[in-house]
């Protein structure tokens, strides 16, 4: 049996856990838990939680917006919790947190080599944009940031 809740800043240890154990997952600096924590508290409610029978962490579905545009991050399942319809459930549950704040369009990104990834993006209604290109400034000294 698996529950969703609201992700709170209590859940950033186990959800670096999970995300550091996945391949496809990317991390930088800025997933440092105080960021997260100030992610979570720019954007209540819209990032989920799946616990597991005994009360881990099995998902996590980090989501935001700026007003505009609603971002997805990290979105992961354990890998084998997979297949149970978990990774659609956070990912409904963002969409529509961010619907509730007036986004209509949700952008997200997947490593090239991530295949599972793009093909579960792909299956909730997503299209790659290949038009596009991910442009990063560095405004301090961390080229890890």
């Amino acid at each position: 049996m698996v529950t969703f809740r609201s992700m709170l800043e209590e859940d950033i240890p186990a959800a670096l856990t999970l995300w550091q154990g996945l391949p496809g997952i990317g991390l930088r600096d800025a997933d440092s838990p105080a960021a997260l924590a100030r992610y979570l508290r720019r954007n209540p409610g819209c990032s989920f939680v799946a616990l597991g029978a005994a009360g881990e962490l099995v998902g996590v579905s980090l989501a935001g917006h700026d007003g505009r545009r609603g971002y997805l991050h990290h979105v992961a399942v354990a890998e084998a919790f997979r297949g149970r319809g978990i990774g659609r459930a956070l990912f409904d549950r963002c969409a529509g947190a961010l619907r509730a704040e007036g986004v209509e369009k949700i952008n997200l990104w997947v490593k090239a080599d991530n295949a599972a990834g793009l093909a579960f993006w792909k299956r909730v209604g997503g299209s790659e944009r290949t038009e596009l290109v991910t442009v990063s400034i560095v405004l301090g000294d961390n080229p890890n940031a």
